[in-house]
């Protein structure tokens, strides 16, 4: 039996430091859940009392089955009690497992960066983390700039450690705050720590601005560190942080680490990372080890006739144990396999035949082509899959919409915006025409379309839009962009399912995703479709 390694991801406090990355509630939620699903043993919700975001997630934070929910802040300052730190009382009032504090252990930041005495320093540490320790399960202190502290003053450095322990922290992690360490730099002082630190306690923290925050990990864990910290896409301020994604195969695959994440659950791997990117609107990495669409892509000619043979001759895994899939690029059967799981994951891998997978592949493909993606749309590669089946009929039919945009200033000369929906639907044979006004054109077009339908499907008032994004898929094209569109949706019950829609006008393209999102929860409530669909690419067309 391999030894257990602990997890920490760091993605919705240290992702949220890379420019361009910003989180809402909802997307901590949503990411908060996906980690819990995969496995993750520590999931770090943020700062409290650093933002409004962080304060309501904190206030009011998902149930976990697995991880535990940690809340991250620094110790006292100096000259401070720990119990009357005005900086600290929203950490210990947050609603959270573990409470994680950052200490400095670089003597020259204590006096230069804190103003501080070394020996006080010391006892910032060891007051916080005893006064955490009154209020949560777990405590640990994040060893801020450990490894250039340890090669300026390594006794210093050790004696934060030492100080750490003694006031009763769960686990040191050593950070490598500035990414700047190497990885025998590393390793040589991850040894050195466990003069003071049992293994069994010491975790590490890397950056990547050396591209290295992988390999330091590595020989981080090789050296001793049983726990790991990183985020989700190696997401980060300045180059990032260690890439979990990139770490979890490597540490279960190929140095078999027992982890909170199996072998079976890696599976899930490429669909986490894709959701990520869909869901901060990045473009995914397609060269990224493991889970880029070309980590297992091999042209024809020499690559594609040897992997045709035996693919471990340029393929160093299974692609399907991380949830990619190998595509050689003049094979018209690429992606057959993929689309198999991801039918089985909704039930309909045995009830179909070799035809319609292939006809559905076909289609699959046309429209990744015209700019869909499905990674972050579960639920509208759900309902194309079923309605190429035959298996989800039409709820409704739209006759006509109109959105009316007025930007004015009113007698006050106050700027004001308002948007007005008119929609036309025929639903349960009658003909129902609604005007609603919303806080811009979706909105406006949401509440009108629910309006028309929840006479007919009472059901829709329990459901409302949790988040809306939208993706220029064409920039060069200016106002006349292609756009793509997710919305995700949430009931009353916690469910949530995202939808995509496509189109060159972003309220066609948001109507969409609208009726994928709005057919789903009929579908799934089991309510009875005006018109059954017909079974075959055709019943694709709306």
């Amino acid at each position: 039996m391999s030894e257990r390694l602990y997890l920490y991801d760091t993605t919705l406090r240290d992702g949220a430091q890379m420019e361009g990355v910003d989180f809402t509630a909802a997307d901590k939620v949503a990411i908060t859940a996906m980690l819990d699903r995969l496995g993750i043993d520590y999931i770090e919700g943020g700062w409290p009392g650093a933002n409004p975001t962080d304060d309501a997630f904190f206030q009011s934070p998902p149930a976990l089955e697995r991880a535990k929910l940690c809340a991250f802040g620094m110790t006292r300052r100096a000259g401070r009690s720990a119990a009357n730190d005005p900086v600290l009382a929203p950490l210990f009032q947050a609603k959270a497992d573990v409470i994680t504090l950052v200490g400095k252990t670089s003597s020259g930041q204590v006096e230069k960066a804190l103003g501080a005495s070394l020996d006080e320093n010391l006892k910032m540490i060891a007051d916080s983390l005893v006064e955490a320790g009154k209020r949560a399960s777990e405590v640990m202190l994040d060893a801020e700039h450990f490894f250039d502290g340890f090669a300026a003053d390594p006794d210093y450095a050790l004696s934060c450690l030492e100080a750490a322990m003694e006031a009763g922290a769960d686990w040191v992690v050593l950070c490598d705050t500035n990414g700047g360490r190497l990885p025998h730099e590393i390793a040589q002082a991850v040894e050195k720590a466990q003069q003071v630190v049992p293994a069994n306690k010491l975790g590490i923290h890397t950056h990547n601005d050396t591209e290295n925050a992988i390999a330091n990990t590595l020989a981080a864990v090789q050296a001793g560190a049983r726990q790991v910290q990183g985020t989700l896409n190696g997401l980060g301020e300045r180059c990032g942080n260690a890439n979990l994604v990139t770490l979890l195969p490597t540490l279960v695959l190929k140095m078999g680490m027992e982890t909170g994440v199996s072998e079976d659950a890696l599976v899930q791997l490429t669909e986490i990372s894709r959701s990520l990117d869909e869901r901060l609107n990045r473009h995914p990495n397609h060269h990224a080890a493991y889970v880029g669409a070309n980590a297992f892509t091999h042209k024809a000619g020499l690559h594609a006739s040897a992997v045709a043979k035996d693919p471990s001759f340029y393929e160093h895994i299974v692609p399907e144990k991380v949830g990619n899939r190998r595509t050689i690029l003049v094979s018209n059967q690429a992606g057959r396999s993929n689309l198999m799981v991801r039918l089985a994951d909704v039930g309909l891998d045995s009830a179909v035949t070799d035809d319609q997978v292939r006809d559905l592949l076909g289609v699959i493909k046309e429209r990744e082509a015209n700019g869909y993606a499905y990674e972050g749309a579960d639920a509208s590669f759900e309902l194309l899959a079923r309605r190429s089946f035959g298996e989800v009929g039409e709820y409704f039919r739209l006759i006509s919409f109109r959105i009316i945009d007025e930007r004015r200033f009113n007698a006050k000369n106050e700027l004001v915006t308002m948007s007005e929906a008119t929609i036309k639907v025929e639903v349960q044979g009658q003909t129902r025409m609604i005007v609603a006004e919303g806080n811009g054109p979706v909105n406006a077009l949401d509440s009108a379309l629910r309006q028309a339908l929840s006479p007919a499907f009472p059901g829709l008032e329990a459901m409302h839009l949790a988040d809306y994004k939208v993706r220029i898929l064409t920039p060069d094209a200016g106002t006349a962009a292609v756009t793509r569109v997710i919305i995700e949706s949430v009931d009353d019950q916690g469910q949530r399912w995202s939808t995509v829609g496509v189109s060159t006008n972003v309220i066609d393209a948001s109507y969409n995703a609208l009726h994928d999102a709005i057919t789903y929860k009929l579908f799934a409530d089991g309510e009875a479709a005006t018109s059954r669909q017909q079974s075959g690419v055709t019943a694709l067309i709306r």
